[in-house]
């Protein structure tokens, strides 16, 4: 987490409209608050945008263009309003989202046996991001930057609940960065499994998704994230039970 500009305490005002309960993080861009509304008490995200890295606001207006574009993908936080405030005498963009209750996806495999899932949640949770992610694909969409601790589990069963938080917007093609999402999960799979430690012990179908991690072998087997889940859909892992 970077170092944070604006340090707000708790019960700072924002905007006459939330009081501030608690830092959630610090990244590049900006900070990411936990707040309540004054008059609802209801919880709720809100985004505030370093001014020197959001030049006339273009920065805070693509990213909440691309949440209301992608508001019908489950994986995907609600997002709420685009609005200025006034603050420490800056005009500041704050974008204000669902806030999410769960975990992030680092803290939870730390907690399970040996710092890591097993096979049967791993390939699970794999599934249940890869259907997420491509719905943002299929919209044309990317996330830019996923790892493991930007997921957020909300379940956890048969099926995960997650959401993914902090797109990013890169200056390359698309078609690029649908292929860098691509390369991220399968690492977020090897790194929940218990990464170089482990890989030498996994089975030959799970070996077969990861591909040690080599760019080329896994593009070429799965050119877009619907080949990763038609492949999900149909692999017989039963050497990895």
């Amino acid at each position: 987490m970077e170092t944070c500009k604006f340090k707000l305490a708790k019960n700072t005002l924002i905007g006459n409209r939330y009081l501030v309960d608690e830092l959630l993080g610090a990244g590049w861009e900006g900070e990411v608050y936990r707040v309540s509304e004054i008059l609802t008490k209801k919880s709720r995200a809100i985004k505030l945008f370093y001014p020197a890295r959001n030049k006339e606001f273009k920065t805070s207006v693509r990213y909440a263009l691309k949440l209301e574009k992608l508001k019908h993908c489950p994986i995907v936080i609600n997002y709420y309003s685009h609005e200025i405030i006034k603050l420490k005498d800056q005009r500041i963009a704050c974008l204000t989202c669902e806030f999410i209750e769960g975990e992030i996806l680092g803290e939870f495999v730390k907690k399970q046996k040996g710092g890591r899932l097993g096979i049967f949640p791993a390939i699970h949770l794999l599934y249940s991001m890869v259907r997420g992610l491509e719905e943002i694909h299929i919209n044309g969409e990317y996330h830019g930057d996923l790892h493991v601790d930007n997921i957020m589990i909300q379940k956890f069963g048969l099926e995960f609940d997650i959401k993914i938080l902090d797109f990013h917007h890169w200056g390359d093609s698309k078609k690029d960065n649908r292929d860098e999402d691509i390369i991220k999960l399968i690492r977020i799979f090897y790194d929940i499994l218990g990464g170089a430690k482990h890989y030498a012990k996994l089975s030959p179908s799970i070996k077969y998704i990861i591909n040690g991690l080599k760019r080329g072998a896994i593009l070429q087997k799965f050119k877009t994230i619907s080949h990763l889940r038609a492949h999900l859909e149909n692999m017989d892992w039963s050497d990895a039970i």
